[in-house]
């Protein structure tokens, strides 16, 4: 089931998704902003699938999305992330990332962002990137006398905490 977010009501709007599943969000009057932050982390065989789609209906309008997930053993995730810009909403300022970390070489990940942009004068872009735990920073850590895996989790822990 998609779940729908209107935002009506100028000002900052902050949703969490904490959840996997379908979000639409409607930003539908001038002054809207919205900050989406989604943390996800997979074990064993778990899939997990998250799809974010920020609208933009109204001039004057600002989103920023962060999708973050963690795939250890045979899990997958996917993350799917689209912004559409309506015609006649210029000053309308979006941008999404999507960061997937792999623990396991049988982990699997999809990060896909789309942008729509239907009008001039936005500021719209995006990023995705699925990658490993650093060999660097582990080293860094364990040379402090952390075991490796307390060392794993501190990186994925900070790795999956919202940035304030």
């Amino acid at each position: 089931m998609t779940k729908k977010i209107i935002l009506d009501q100028p000002g900052v709007k902050k949703i969490l998704l904490d959840q996997p599943g379908e979000f639409q969000l409607f930003l539908t009057v001038p002054g809207v902003e919205a900050v989406v932050f989604g943390a996800f982390q997979t074990v064993d065989k778990e899939q997990t699938a998250v799809k974010v789609v920020v609208h933009h209906q109204a001039p004057h309008t600002k989103a920023v999305t962060n999708l973050r997930g963690v795939a250890g053993g045979s899990s997958k995730i996917s993350f799917t992330g689209r912004i559409i810009i309506d015609k006649n909403c210029g000053d309308t300022n979006s941008f999404l990332t999507e960061r997937i970390l792999l623990l396991s070489d049988t982990a699997k990940a999809e990060a896909i962002p789309d942008l729509e942009i239907l009008t001039d004068d936005v500021k719209c872009s995006h990023a995705a990137s699925i990658s490993r735990i650093p060999e660097a920073q582990l080293f860094y850590l364990m040379s402090r006398g952390i075991l490796r895996k307390r060392a794993e989790g501190l990186i994925v822990q900070g790795f999956l905490a919202e940035k304030k």
